[in-house]
């Protein structure tokens, strides 16, 4: 790995430039401390993306900067080019941005400072979705698309969850039909949920936070998709918080001074939301804490879709 850094660097001007992994997930990402600035450095995930699709999402991560957003932005190498391929490792430089993610920042601020930074996430995603609705893509630009196929079909982008190998036998009978009565809901809705471009995991890993500032990282799983889905991510993983009521409110507050949404089905993204885990980390089980965490996802997925159905 340090090998294919090492010949980033060279083509992106930067030899000899100190450089740390910071995170390890889908894609290996080093920080880069260089002459000009600090930047990200990605190695991504062999298989996960084609170079189209990575092209396209550097192309709206510019768009979404140009509209005023703060999200990283691609840095072209010496060729002039913003994506390489380096001994069959696709790779890429973005621009460092700076605060702490807003898990960290959570876990250290109480009362209204928390629901401030809800309302803030919230305009900042409502900005986002209006700047990629104005966007002109280009004729090539291909994403994924998380409509009720890539949610609820018979092979869901994140996998089979009714399918998990630690589900009990109710839980499996309970997933299935949750998925099949989930898809027939959503099929109902066709054309009348608001659908377009979507960071499509906005959790708070993801979220930057550098004072009361926004700042959206990681648009690896961007693609088309509903924007409820959208609010049920950020969302998702405080729902078990005691002032989640305030949390809610105030996301959807600050997502409404910008622009307007149906929230009716908010509850059937959250249980959706909670589902695609269990079938995200069927691959996943065997990693370090795989277990633990498959558990921990089974049995809010459990918790959301007994309180839907």
């Amino acid at each position: 790995m340090n090998q294919i850094v090492e010949r980033a660097l060279y083509q992106w001007d930067m030899i000899g430039a100190p450089y740390e992994l910071v995170a390890a997930r889908e894609n290996a990402v080093f920080k880069v401390d260089g002459a000009n600035g600090s930047f990200a450095l990605r190695l991504h995930r062999h298989g996960y993306r084609t170079d189209a699709e990575l092209r396209s999402e550097l192309h709206w991560m510019r768009a979404v900067s140009d509209g005023g957003i703060e999200v990283p932005v691609p840095v072209p190498s010496q060729q002039g080019d913003v994506l390489c391929t380096l001994d069959g490792t696709q790779v890429d430089v973005l621009t460092w941005l700076t605060g702490n993610t807003m898990d960290r920042v959570m876990g250290r601020r109480s009362g209204d400072e928390r629901t401030v930074l809800f309302q803030n996430l919230g305009q900042e995603m409502a900005r986002m979705h209006i700047v990629s609705d104005e966007w002109s893509r280009p004729k090539e630009f291909v994403r994924v698309a998380w409509d009720e196929a890539g949610l609820l079909g018979d092979a869901p982008l994140w996998g089979q969850f009714w399918r998990n190998p630690d589900l009990s036998g109710e839980d499996a009978k309970l997933f299935e039909r949750f998925q099949q009565v989930a898809f027939a809901e959503l099929t109902s809705f066709k054309g009348r949920l608001d659908y377009g471009l979507i960071h499509a995991d906005l959790v708070p890993a993801n979220v930057m936070v550098d004072g009361q500032k926004i700042k959206l990282i990681d648009f690896d799983d961007g693609g088309f998709g509903f924007r409820i889905f959208e609010i049920a991510t950020a969302l998702q993983k405080f729902a078990s918080e005691q002032d989640y009521p305030l949390l809610r409110t105030a996301l959807v507050a600050g997502y409404t001074m910008e622009r307007e949404i149906d929230l009716k089905l908010l509850d059937l993204f959250l249980a959706i939301r909670a589902v695609t885990y269990v079938g995200w980390n069927i691959a996943r089980i065997q990693e370090t804490g795989g277990i633990e965490r498959n558990a921990r996802f089974i049995a809010t997925a459990r918790a959301m879709v007994l309180d839907w159905l």
